[in-house]
C-alpha cells in the first residue's frame, strides 16, 4: 500500500464521514487535475504546470504518499521556474502511476 490514512485520521478525530469525504474528494478531483497536468506538460504551459502540481501536492500529502508528494513538488518547481527540464519526463510518469495505483486501492478499500 502506497498510501496512509494516518494524517486524515488525526484530522478526523474519529469522524468516519470526514474520512469518507476526503477520500471521495481525492477520487473526484485528483484524476481531473492529473489529466490537466499531463496536457499542460504536453503544451509546455509552465504556469498551469505550476498551478496543477501545487494543487495535487497537498492531496497526495494528506494521504501520506511521500514519493508522489516529492514528485509533485519537483514538478511544481519546474513550472515555477518555467524552463524546460528533462526530469519532467521522469517525474510525471511516476506521479501518474502512483496516483492511479492509489485510486484503485482507495476504490477497493472503501468499496467505491
Amino acid at each position: 500500500m502506497i498510501y496512509s490514512l494516518d494524517k486524515i485520521k488525526e484530522l478526523a478525530d474519529g469522524d468516519e464521514d470526514f474520512i469518507q469525504s476526503v477520500v471521495s474528494a481525492f477520487l473526484d478531483e485528483v484524476p481531473v487535475d492529473l489529466e490537466q497536468l499531463e496536457m499542460a506538460i504536453g503544451q509546455k504551459d509552465y504556469s498551469n504546470i505550476y498551478q496543477l502540481a501545487h494543487k495535487i501536492k497537498p492531496n497526495v500529502d494528506l494521504l501520506g504518499m511521500e514519493q508522489a508528494r516529492a514528485a509533485s513538488l519537483e514538478i511544481e518547481n519546474i513550472g515555477k521556474i518555467g524552463a524546460e527540464d528533462l526530469t519532467l519526463d521522469q517525474k510525471f510518469p511516476m506521479l501518474k502511476k502512483d496516483i492511479h495505483q492509489v485510486i484503485s486501492e482507495l476504490k477497493k478499500d472503501f468499496n467505491l
